[in-house]
């Protein structure tokens, strides 16, 4: 009976935790911009659904996200510390010659905004990298 109510306890405990962090993301918004002189993408993903703006002046195009691609995207962000977003260093360089547009992630979680230094579109640092690869798969589409 002991192990019965121990196992039961730790589902309840388990199942809890797990909703804990969707409700997290639900408070959460995840922006990732890439910028230079002929290129323009900003992709915003909050509480399962993502907007693209693919050039200046333009209306974001809106979509909802299905349940497999937005549990992939939590998947990610649960990995990402954001205390340590702003010390992150780029791989490459080639945004300084105007090799590449300029990349950048920002979320907001609860009003406190967390940002990466800037990095190179295409090449984000190691740490963010699935993450920002399931973003700019949305302008893909």
């Amino acid at each position: 009976m002991r192990i019965v109510s121990l196992l039961l306890l730790t589902l309840f405990i388990a199942t809890g935790c797990c909703s804990q962090k969707k409700a997290d993301m639900k408070a959460t918004q995840i922006e990732y911009s890439a910028l230079s002189r002929g290129y323009y993408k900003v992709i915003t993903v909050e509480n399962k659904t993502v907007s693209v703006v693919k050039e200046r002046n333009a209306e974001a195009v809106k979509s909802n996200i299905d349940d497999a691609k937005w549990n992939e995207i939590v998947s990610a962000y649960s990995k990402v510390n954001l205390d340590d977003l702003s010390t992150l260093k780029a791989p490459t360089d080639k945004r300084t010659y105007d090799g590449a547009a300029i990349g950048n992630l920002k979320i907001t979680k609860e009003g406190k905004t967390y940002e990466t230094p800037g990095f190179d579109n295409g090449f984000p640092p190691k740490e963010i990298e699935k993450l920002v690869n399931l973003l700019v798969d949305f302008s893909k589409e």
